[in-house]
Parts: C-alpha cells; sequence; structure tokens
C-alpha cells in the first residue's frame, strides 16, 4: 500500500459501494491506486470528473462530480479547485477548460478521443454556414472547441430537444450527431440539416439486435440513447441522455431494464439499485476505457495532460456553451 493518509477503512468503505460489479481479487489491484489517488487530490486541490460511461472503480471510488456531459459542462463552472482531472473523453476536457480558464484541467490520456468530434472540423461548419447563409448552427457538446467557436449554440443529448425549440426558427443546422439530428426532428418537426458524424459506439445497434432481445426477455425496459440510429430509438420503450436513463431506472417501475448504450453505465447502475437486474449489451467505448486509476494517478503525480485552448477559439467557443446552459 502507498504511504498515504487513506485509512484501510476507509477504502473498505468505498469497495462496499461497487462490491456487486467489482470482484474482490479486482479491487485488491485497485486500492494502490485508489487510496494514492485520493492523497493526490488532497495534495493538489484537485477534483476528478467522471462521465457516466467510466468504469465503477473510477465512477464510485473516486470522483468528485459524475454525470453527462450537460451535468459535466455544467458543474464545471467555478469549482473551487486548483486542478481539475476529466475522466472522460478529450472534447469533455476541453469544455471544462473553456468553464474554467483559470484552473488547471487534466486529461489522463491524450488518445481518449471520440469519433464525433473527429468527423468534423471548424472548416467545414464554415462550408455549412456559406451554403445555408442564415440558418442557426447547433453543436453537439461532442466536439472540438475549434468546432464550437463557429457554431451559435451547443446541445447535448439531455436538452437538444428544448435547444432546437428555444431558438424558434423552422429550420437549423445540427453538427455533427446525425442519428441525434434525426431523432430531433422527428421530435419538433423543425427541419435540420445534418452531418454524417456517427458516435462509434451507438451506431453498432441494430433495431433487430433490440427485438432479438425483447424475444428473450419479454419483461424488459429498453432505453435507448438518442445516438443511435432513429430505428433503434423507435424499437426502445424510452430514449434519453444516460442522466435520463438514470432517473428511469431511479423512479423504480422497472426491475429488469436493458440500456442501448455504453456498457459501463449498467455497472455503475447496478452497483446503485442492487434491486434491478440488467441485461448488458456490452459495446464499450475504446476512448473511454483508456481513462484508468493508473492513468488518472500518472496524471496528478505528473501534471499532465495539460489541457490548453487557442486564445482565439476561447470567446467564441465559452459563448456558444453558456448560450447552452442559459436556454
Amino acid at each position: 500500500m502507498s504511504e498515504t493518509l487513506t485509512a484501510p477503512s476507509q477504502l473498505d468503505a468505498l469497495y462496499d459501494r461497487v462490491a456487486r460489479v467489482v470482484p474482490r481479487l479486482e479491487w485488491d489491484l485497485f486500492a494502490d491506486d485508489i487510496a494514492a489517488i485520493l492523497e493526490l487530490k488532497r495534495r493538489r486541490r484537485a477534483v476528478i470528473l467522471a462521465h457516466n460511461y467510466q468504469t465503477p472503480e473510477i465512477f464510485h471510488c473516486i470522483a468528485d462530480i459524475r454525470g453527462d456531459s450537460l451535468a459535466l459542462a455544467r458543474d464545471a463552472q467555478g469549482l473551487d479547485a486548483e486542478v481539475i482531472v476529466m475522466a472522460g473523453v478529450h472534447f469533455m476536457a476541453e469544455t471544462a477548460k473553456l468553464m474554467n480558464p483559470d484552473r488547471t484541467v487534466l486529461m489522463p490520456s491524450l488518445e481518449a478521443g471520440c469519433s464525433l468530434a473527429d468527423s468534423i472540423t471548424a472548416e467545414d461548419v464554415r462550408a455549412l454556414r456559406r451554403a445555408h447563409p442564415g440558418v442557426p448552427v447547433v453543436t453537439y457538446v461532442n466536439s472540438t472547441a475549434e468546432v464550437k467557436a463557429e457554431s451559435d449554440i451547443c446541445c447535448t443529448s439531455a436538452n437538444a430537444r428544448r435547444i432546437v425549440e428555444s431558438l424558434g426558427v423552422p429550420r437549423v443546422i445540427m453538427i455533427p450527431d446525425e442519428f441525434l439530428a434525426q431523432n430531433v426532428q422527428r421530435e419538433t418537426g423543425v427541419e435540420i440539416i445534418t452531418w454524417r458524424g456517427h458516435c462509434e459506439v451507438h451506431e453498432r445497434f441494430t433495431p433487430q439486435e433490440i427485438r432479438d432481445w425483447r424475444a428473450d426477455n419479454p419483461d424488459v425496459a429498453v432505453l435507448a440513447h438518442p445516438e443511435c440510429p432513429p430505428g433503434v430509438v423507435a424499437e426502445a420503450d424510452f430514449s434519453g441522455s444516460t442522466a435520463a436513463m438514470s432517473d428511469f431506472v431511479a423512479e423504480g417501475a422497472h426491475r429488469k431494464v436493458l440500456l442501448v448504450t455504453e456498457c459501463s453505465m449498467s455497472d455503475n447502475l447496478a452497483a446503485a439499485h442492487p434491486e434491478v437486474e440488467f441485461v448488458r449489451p456490452c459495446n464499450l467505448c475504446p476512448h473511454m476505457k483508456r481513462i484508468t486509476l493508473r492513468a488518472i494517478r500518472h496524471a496528478l503525480e505528473t501534471m499532465s495532460h495539460e489541457v490548453t485552448i487557442p486564445a482565439h477559439l476561447v470567446a467564441g467557443g465559452r459563448r456558444a456553451v453558456e448560450r447552452m446552459l442559459a436556454a
């Protein structure tokens, strides 16, 4: 065990949070890093933000703020900390930096990217504006700072419909997630000009898979993320962000649930809701899984990798996020 101030009883209490989903043998391998991270947080005056797709030992045991992209963007504002560690992917760290320009923001792995963010550039946004003059650009937070800076307003899967409707226009450009845009268009009736970006996790689900799971589990409630193809969403009982899925499960109306999203979400909810049985399709996000306890420990030990945003992008990127939060 590292020489830290973390008592064995504290580690035992943390293990109780995840005992249903983390075998004791695995926990024994995690405990040294967890103890070291807790001490490093204290010394560095650091907070850890963890997305719902992080593994349970990160999500339940070392994170200070947990949630979906909207919650992380909202709660990242004005944190009482000197250092912010993003247990998520790179665009989330950039958003945290936009909202906390005077804080040090660390990204434990520079390889933790996003297929959606990689699908579009600032020049692509400018080309869309030239092709559709006067049409507002709504940009999913799963995008780089340079793309946010070219946008009118951001959205997340939790508030995409509300953001689109708040603009009060018959037509918008919505980037980069084609499926999210199609699902919002169906819900709102607003004409949406889309971009062919897809989440590499959610695009793999198919309507036939949903039907097959139902055939084997006739009493299951199917919850689909709106990054899924419209045909998948149409097969589901409920569609919403990861936070909305969490709320659905917490309401307790269903004892068997299938989450059509990244599979660590089921582990995190199973740890918190032992009364619910989770049917678990397992599509992993390779980028989220690059964030490990060892990577977070190394980030705090070495203060790497620090996230910076070019000065000319800060005002525009921050404005797009602030408009979303104020809408």
